[in-house]
């Protein structure tokens, strides 16, 4: 996800989208875990998506 694509989005959407990263970094970790994980480099690349949305949000809300 690029930033420009955050930026566009409502609070609404971005908390949304939150949830959907949340939910998807639990799974690549227990998929890690349990020695399933096809790709291991999305793992940092999920987190760095929820750090971009927290940037935004913290953006808009000042």
């Amino acid at each position: 996800m690029k930033i420009a694509e955050t930026r566009g989005m409502s609070l609404e959407e971005l908390a949304q989208r939150e949830g959907e990263l949340r939910k998807e970094l639990f799974n690549l970790r227990f998929q890690k875990a349990t020695g399933e994980i096809l790709n291991p480099r999305r793992i940092s690349g999920v987190k760095r998506d929820i750090a971009r949305i927290h940037t935004v949000r913290t953006e808009k809300a000042g």
